[in-house]
């Protein structure tokens, strides 16, 4: 047993909840959304809070692991030393990560004012995202990110079915809208690949690749630089700097998913959705001339355009119980370990009957992955920014009773 397995057992055996990571964004509990009244004697019908469809997933706190690939700018008045100094205009980051996603209770009824139609009541959860880097053994904070994800619902101006919205604010100096819809489906989704190669701007055909995208390249402008110890254990290959959702796909090596929920946003959804985009301080931005010519010089780095797929999964798991007896105290159990670096859930087991050999069950889980591209103009190109994870309840997934019927 882990240490941290022997903590929730001591805070069960004590009457106290499981310990695990404290939340990180907090809501006054007395704060609730809802109409203001024009007067003390005018009564409203009550509403109920509307539906957040799949964002009732998003709930309480959750962890687990990613990677990150971004090419930032290498200015020459600061340029980034290198073990082998590469020179250029560039240099791509690679980040081996650890997340944290927490999410605040459900906002209730948001109300927008219309005029050409109905008045909308919108409801979302809030959330704080923060992300460290892990790649060399310590760990320090690249990207925090307080938003809310809200469900919208059908509207005829314009008309449009349900849609689904994510509002984020980044430290860098950025700002999205991003909107889309959702579908479920049984099993695990199809996770398409994810390119880093950079292109000329507006011209995703007219492709540019550069020495750093080279795994074995040990001298080119790139962190880290000597890939070999990644390549050796597995953790950054060719195929993962090829395709950034390999990682996804290796965690879901030996899952099985049940069921999955899909969620697609974007910052400049297809036709016939519309709205949203981004927004960038004026030291990302450059020289305005940017601002309406992608090709004019002076960017530093602005964002284009932000497009992200989540998927929430249902997943099946089968633990051990060992011996243990009605009254003993609770047991923590995760499952067999799967993906090298794949998160792995923690069940709490309190058999109301007796079990005198181990004994298989099955347990289901939820799971969250989601793959996120960026797209950085500066210096004539856009440069793709790929972050994707998979990431499981930061506490202890209760068996139910049904488990022993």
């Amino acid at each position: 047993m882990t240490d941290s397995e022997q903590d929730i057992n001591a805070a069960l055996d004590s009457g106290g909840t499981p310990p695990h990571d404290p939340p990180q964004t907090e809501i006054h509990t007395n704060f609730a959304f809802d109409e203001v009244k024009a007067g003390p004697r005018i009564t409203l019908p009550s509403t109920p809070p509307p539906s957040l469809g799949p964002l009732a997933a998003f709930t309480g706190t959750w962890t687990g692991s990613g990677f990150n690939t971004i090419f930032r700018p290498d200015s020459p008045q600061t340029q980034t030393p290198l073990p082998h100094p590469a020179g250029g205009d560039n240099i791509l980051e690679l980040n081996l990560t650890s997340e944290t996603l927490a999410f605040s209770p459900a906002l209730g009824n948001v109300p927008n004012r219309g005029m050409v139609q109905a008045d909308a009541f919108l409801n979302g959860v809030p959330y704080l995202q923060a992300i460290n880097d892990i790649t060399t053994g310590q760990s320090t904070g690249i990207h925090l990110e307080p938003g809310l994800w809200m469900a919208v619902p059908t509207t005829t101006d314009p008309a449009e079915g349900p849609t689904l919205v994510r509002m984020a604010s980044i430290p860098h100096g950025t700002t999205i809208c991003a909107q889309g819809t959702s579908r479920s489906f049984p099993g695990a989704p199809t996770i398409p690949p994810a390119p880093i190669t950079p292109f000329a701007a507006g011209n995703p055909a007219a492709e540019i690749g550069f020495p750093s995208q080279d795994a074995a390249n040990a001298t080119a402008a790139r962190i880290p630089q000597d890939l070999t110890a990644f390549i050796k254990a597995g953790t950054i290959t060719q195929a993962i700097l090829d395709d950034p959702n390999t990682v996804l796909r290796n965690h879901l090596a030996g899952l099985k998913i049940l069921a999955t929920t899909e969620i697609n946003i974007s910052t400049a959804p297809a036709s016939p959705l519309f709205g949203g985009g981004t927004d960038n301080i004026a030291f990302l931005l450059g020289n305005p001339g940017a601002l309406t010519n992608p090709n004019a010089p002076g960017q530093n780095a602005q964002t284009i355009e932000m497009t992200a797929t989540f998927w929430i999964e249902e997943v099946e798991h089968t633990i051990i119980v060992p011996p243990i007896s009605p009254g003993d105290a609770p047991l923590a159990i995760k499952p067999a370990p799967g993906e090298p670096g794949h998160p792995l859930p923690q069940f709490i087991v309190r058999p109301p009957i007796p079990i005198p050999e181990p004994r298989p069950i099955t347990v289901t889980s939820p799971q969250i992955q989601y793959s996120q591209r960026v797209t950085l103009n500066f210096n004539g190109l856009s440069w793709p920014h790929v972050s994707v994870a998979t990431l499981i309840p930061a506490g202890p997934v209760t068996v139910p009773p049904s488990v022993w019927t």
